[in-house]
């Protein structure tokens, strides 16, 4: 009898997670319950998996509403029906085509409309719905003649009082309005709940033609959907055995251009590969993929093929992925295996300038009809939503940034803010509004309208109504088209030596780096600031601890650093075992057999799975339940506890120790959701190295790359520090040299406009647009003549020295653009500037201090270019110890003078520590470790330079200083405003630190651990 239920998707306006409404009707009995979201199907499929299980019988449509009016509801008598409202839906939200007002002409669907708005005639399917506060309207005889046509109609929004307040909140923030002043038809009624069929009945009684409609259409309506389906695009050529023959042919022509001919081992297994990717109807899938790749390479674009599809040689082969399998032991059954009913994906990442390009070429070419991005449900989240909440309770602006800004015991306990507390809780997991998914693409065989209504966010893509979940669920697996700034900075580091050096760099060749031995020295040091995912003071770190000097030991570091490893203590095993490989035992000859490579420690997934496998004696349906914990794509903690009950009873029958069964399913666990499969370390790894040959042989040209592709880990200074120790001439903007982004001309570096953060874009583009149209300018009066530019802008450039080509002092061009920009108006000056000689002022010499331009570089990029942070300091001291020397310095005391990079937070048992990295006054880096009891006495207090005294930790190859005492050195006041005590120190602000948190729990301790070293066989 419920014809229109609502759930939280209804965005901003149910309560009720679909779980509950289903809980709800099961304990009132109800054999048939309809789900009629808001505009939208985001929960159809949930909905009829929890009705199955409860007994019910499920029956979906949607309430369609175009600007919160209620036009009428659908109920989708079977699937096309579903298709029907889809297709509606989707012309409205991605082509602009307003919603009918009645229904459009479906065929497979019942329509439902409210008493406010019904048609002239009605069809077969089309019926009234009567609330129940209607009923006395039908003693009329307009509406008697239509009592053939009614059903009933009770909404479902909400379950309690506290439910219906909640719902309140939310139309309040869908209206950006006072709870207070919220309309009677903004909200729903106040009888919108689920209630024993026999109460709602009672009062139709004496209607019962109205009764028999409503259960002729609950019958009428069907909704069965088989979950085990692959619905992805079947086929490539359009046949399953074009497919196989196509794939046959390209495989074998990748593996003549990528092996020996006689390497019979790469020919078994692609014969393999080939007949487990038919039989299991993957070829599709593979093809699409590869078609994709090769448009990216006609473009010349660069992409990396990552993630498990690694694993495979013929993604090898057809160019996919540039991963050997065989040369790093991949593990083709991580990626596809028979017992493998859903279809993996590929990972695939191109340069962020380039991935549109891909993107478009995607829908064009398997139409729009069959291709989206996969959906998001973008939750509220506790701290944000004081602010929604707040508004609807009327706080004022002040009173929200406390509430959203700081911790709870600074805010005020008034009875106000308690229900904003106590709304906000209950709105924590709510879905706020539907975005993107970051790169899945889903292309499907049927109209993709089948199964979701499309959305068109403002990204341009349109995406279904569902997330990545779901759509694996229902048998969509997607497609990861990816994007990262690494590989622009590859692509423009290429071309800019192109350029500047007149050298091609193949950097598609995968061997140019990996056996060069300046490269690998600069692995093993931890030079590697800039490169693709080893630049981190983690990841630096590991390298120096590890003396990574090799591919495979990178490609292990990969993972190694990844949560999962660390947490269980296996990082630093693998660290000692890697540097004293004869003064340990493997636990168990399994471990010796199958992690021979890993020193027997589980550093990737297939590890895992192995041990799982080989050790755990575990079947191969509970090693692929491991693989999708591990990867995040799914998390039941039931199966996972049937998979370690199986696993411990299986070592009990095998005869394994109680403790090392133990010890080893604690490592496993530690693993899910926060390890890599070693293929997607081996593509990183691959990138890395690829970053690190740039940096290596052309640095200028690279850290240039890396500064116009927003860096990484770090702030531009950084990066620009490197450029610098690199050999580079670093130079302020220059409106004659000078671009939106940073260039390089031999060694020299002129920063782009583009970190001119006040100075607005459109002006930068113009300066670069009329130089390339008109020529260089020739003066300051030149460019004002040119450039439509105000005073403020005018500032910007000359403070930053863009006008040092004229030999004028900032001094003078400042007054010289006062005079030349003063009391006009920018239509007339074009005019009367245009073609005459611009009048040149003479100014009597102005004196500026040394360290000004300092100070304005600061002001304007938040760093000095002109000079070195330490000779802005007021002391001359620069530490009794250098960075290049903390190795001869283990146990001892130093005390070093240092400006501060970057600092990362780490929890611990005893409160929170932080890990700092610092250069010293040669520009060198250095690393500390600051716990919770020092940071009390001696807390960071921003960016700058301090004073250090601590003691050297040198950890296999690495040194680390534990701060015992440290304070910020204080820089010279700002010699612009040595008259105005109030700014003379206003710049010093701006000078940054990088601040990276970690949101988890502690790490265990080594000692906590207690890791076993020795055989365990007893």
């Amino acid at each position: 009898m419920y014809l229109n239920c609502h759930t939280y998707h209804s965005l901003r306006y149910g309560t009720l997670s679909v779980e509950e409404l289903v809980r709800s009707a099961s304990v009132l009995g109800l054999e048939t319950l309809c789900l009629t979201d808001i505009n939208t199907v985001t929960a159809i499929y949930e909905f009829h998996k929890l009705c199955k299980e409860a007994g019910i019988k499920p029956v979906v449509g949607m309430e369609i509403r175009q600007d919160n009016e209620l036009l009428y509801i659908t109920l989708a008598k079977d699937a096309a029906g579903i298709g029907e409202i889809n297709q509606m839906l989707t012309a409205s939200n991605c082509d602009n085509i307003p919603l009918p007002r009645v229904n459009p002409g479906f065929k497979n669907v019942v329509t439902i409309y409210p008493m406010e708005n019904i048609p002239e005639t009605f069809s077969k399917d089309e019926y009234i719905g009567i609330r129940v506060e209607q009923l006395n309207l039908l003693f009329r005889k307009e509406w008697k003649c239509l009592l053939h046509k009614m059903v009933i109609l009770q909404p479902v929004t909400y379950k309690t009082k506290q439910d219906y307040n909640l719902h309140r909140v939310l139309r309040g923030i869908a209206f950006n309005t006072l709870g207070s002043k919220l309309t009677s038809g903004q909200c729903c009624k106040k009888d919108e709940v689920l209630k024993p069929q026999s109460e709602l009945l009672i009062h139709y009684r004496h209607y019962p033609q109205i009764i028999e409609n409503t259960r002729n259409v609950l019958d009428e309506c069907h909704f069965e959907f088989t979950f085990s389906i692959p619905r992805n695009k079947k086929y490539f050529t359009g046949s399953k055995e074009g497919d196989l023959r196509l794939i046959t042919q390209l495989a074998y022509e990748g593996l003549s251009e990528r092996y020996a001919p006689d390497d019979e081992l790469a020919k078994k297994r692609v014969e393999k590969e080939l007949r487990v990717i038919d039989e299991l109807n993957f070829c599709g899938y593979f093809l699409i993929t590869w078609d994709i790749v090769q448009y990216s390479n006609s473009l010349g674009f660069m992409h990396i093929g990552r993630g498990s599809g690694a694993n495979s040689i013929i993604s090898y082969c057809l160019g996919i992925t540039n991963i050997c399998p065989i040369e790093l032991d991949l593990y083709f059954e991580r990626f596809l295996n028979l017992n493998r009913k859903n279809p993996p994906d590929f990972d695939i990442d191109w340069s962020w300038q380039e991935r549109d390009t891909i993107l478009e070429y995607i829908f064009k070419k398997y139409g729009k009809n069959h291709v989206a991005f996969c959906g998001t449900n973008v939750e509220f989240k506790y701290r944000s939503i004081f602010r929604e909440v707040g508004k609807v309770f009327g706080l004022t602006k002040e009173e929200l940034d406390v509430l959203a800004t700081q911790p709870e015991q600074n805010h005020d306990k008034n009875s106000v803010v308690q229900q904003v507390y106590k709304y906000g809780k209950m709105l924590e997991k709510f879905p706020n509004q539907r975005s993107m998914h970051a790169c899945g693409i889903l292309i499907s065989e049927e109209p993709i309208t089948n199964y979701s209504a499309l959305e068109m966010p403002p990204k341009g893509f349109p995406i279904v109504q569902f997330d990545m979940h779901t759509a694996e669920e229902i048998g969509l697996e997607k497609f990861d088209i990816l994007s990262q700034r690494g590989i622009g900075t590859i692509n423009d580091a290429v071309k800019l030596i192109k350029k500047n050096r007149g050298i091609d760099v193949d950097i598609r060749d995968n061997h140019i780096s990996k056996d060069e031995q300046k490269c690998n020295t600069f692995l093993s040091q931890g030079k590697t600031i800039g490169c693709f995912y080893i630049e981190s003071p983690a990841m630096r770190g590991l390298l120096r601890r590890l003396k990574c000097d090799n591919y495979k030991v990178l490609v292990a570091a990969s993972s190694i650093i990844r949560p999962g490893v660390a947490q269980s203590g296996m990082m630093k095993e693998y660290i000692f075992r890697h540097n004293h490989p004869n003064q340990f035992e493997y636990f168990h000859p399994v471990f010796e057999q199958q992690l021979g490579e890993t020193y027997g420690i589980m550093v990737y997934q297939e590890d895992v799975i192995k041990i799982a496998l080989h050790f755990g004696g575990l079947p191969a349906a509970d090693g692929d339940v491991l693989r999708r914990a591990m990867s995040g794509k799914g998390r039941s903690l039931a199966a996972l506890q049937k998979v370690k009950d199986h696993f411990f009873e299986s070592c009990n029958s095998l005869g394994h120790p109680e403790a090392l069964s133990k010890e080893v399913y604690r490592q496993i666990e530690s693993f899910a959701g926060y390890s890599f499969c070693k293929a997607h370390s081996a593509s990183y790894a691959v990138e890395s190295y690829q970053s690190l040959y740039l940096k290596v042989y052309h640095p200028i040209e690279f850290m240039v790359a890396a500064i116009n592709n927003g860096g990484g880990f770090y702030r531009t200074e950084v990066y620009v520090h490197e450029a610098r120790m690199s050999g580079a001439n670093i130079l302020t903007p220059c409106i004659n040299r000078s671009e939106w982004e940073t260039t390089v001309c031999g060694n020299d570096v002129y920063l782009g406009f583009m970190h001119l953060q006040s100075l607005e874009t459109k002006t930068a583009l113009l300066i670069t647009e009329d130089r390339l149209r008109n020529g260089e300018f020739r003066s300051l009066g030149d460019f004002i003549r040119r450039i439509p530019i105000g005073m403020a802008a005018m500032q910007i450039l000359i403070f930053i020295g863009a006008f040092r080509f004229t030999g004028k002092q900032k001094n003078e061009l400042l007054l010289e653009a006062r005079m030349l920009l003063n009391d006009w108006k920018p239509e007339r000056k074009m005019e009367a500037l245009f073609d005459e000689p611009v009048k040149e002022y003479r100014f009597p010499e102005l004196k500026r201090e040394l360290f000004e331009d300092a100070f304005d570089e600061i002001e304007l990029l938040d760093f000095p270019v002109s000079c070195s942070p330490f000779d802005l300091l007021v002391t001359k001291y620069r530490g009794s110890v250098m960075a290049k020397d903390l190795l001869l310095h283990h146990k001892k005391q130093v005390k070093m003078l240092a400006y501060l990079i970057s600092r990362k937070h780490v929890p611990t048992k005893k409160g929170t520590m932080f890990f700092g990295t610092w250069i010293d006054a040669e520009g060198s880096y250095f690393d500390t470790a600051h716990f919770a009891d020092c940071l009390e006495k001696y807390p960071f207090k921003g960016g700058g330079c301090y004073l250090l005294l601590g003691t050297v930790e040198v950890d296999f190859h690495f040194p680390t200083i534990t701060i015992i005492k440290m304070e910020k050195m204080p820089f010279i006041p700002d010699p612009r405003y040595v008259y105005d005590n109030d700014k003379q120190y206003e710049a010093h602000q701006r000078i940054r630190e990088d601040v990276s948190m970690t949101h988890r729990q502690p790490y265990p301790q080594e000692h906590e651990i207690g890791l076993p070293r020795m055989k365990m066989l007893k």
